[in-house]
């Protein structure tokens, strides 16, 4: 990665100049390099997502895939070199079109999905529920391919509190949705 010599605290501005090919989100201005995902999370992540997208048809909000950039915290205004946070969720889920740039959304999304993997575990559901929650992101779900579950988060009160837990037989709610549910058994058909 071509991270500048001596420099402590990388911005959006450092991550337009790194080479494209590695993924990398950046938190607090700390660097997090991301492995390659595992087949099963793309197949889980990609099955959710197809069902997500044919759901929005039509609609206003959109649905986009990983690699897909989301400065969480950046405002009207802010230059490159002002923004430190930048992560890859699974799905994210936007609804207000104008948070939508060329690189990607700037502010909090309404929706993110995280798929676990053995390198992710402790940092999605510690690290990334702590982002999402203070950036404000309405729902967020956390799915586990080990244990066939999800864990769906809603936001309460500045808070993303565990409103619903889903095994791999249901049909999961999206919350943020009118008759919007994922089908948990094609989800997890492997």
């Amino acid at each position: 990665m071509g991270l500048p010599a001596g420099a402590l605290h990388y911005t959006f501005a450092d991550c337009l100049e790194w080479d494209e090919s590695e993924r990398v989100e950046l938190i607090g201005g700390e660097p997090f390099m991301m492995s390659p995902p595992l087949r099963i999370h793309q197949e889980i992540s990609g099955e959710i997502f197809a069902q997500m997208h044919q759901y929005l048809k039509g609609k206003e909000c959109r649905a986009y895939y990983s690699p897909f950039g989301v400065r969480l915290f950046e405002q009207d205004g802010d230059s490159p070199e002002d923004v430190d946070t930048l992560v890859e969720p699974d799905i994210t889920v936007v609804c207000d079109r104008s948070k939508l740039d060329q690189y990607g959304c700037k502010g909090a999304p309404d929706m993110v999905v995280e798929v676990l993997s053995p390198s992710t575990r402790r940092h999605d559901r510690l690290v990334k529920l702590g982002l999402y929650q203070r950036a404000g992101v309405r729902e967020y779900w956390i799915v586990d391919p080990e244990n066939k579950s999800v864990q769906v988060f809603l936001q309460d009160n500045g808070f993303l509190r565990l409103h619903e837990d889903y095994g791999r037989e249901d049909t999961a709610k999206v919350n943020i949705f009118d008759n919007c549910c994922i089908d948990l058994r094609a989800v997890f058909a492997e």
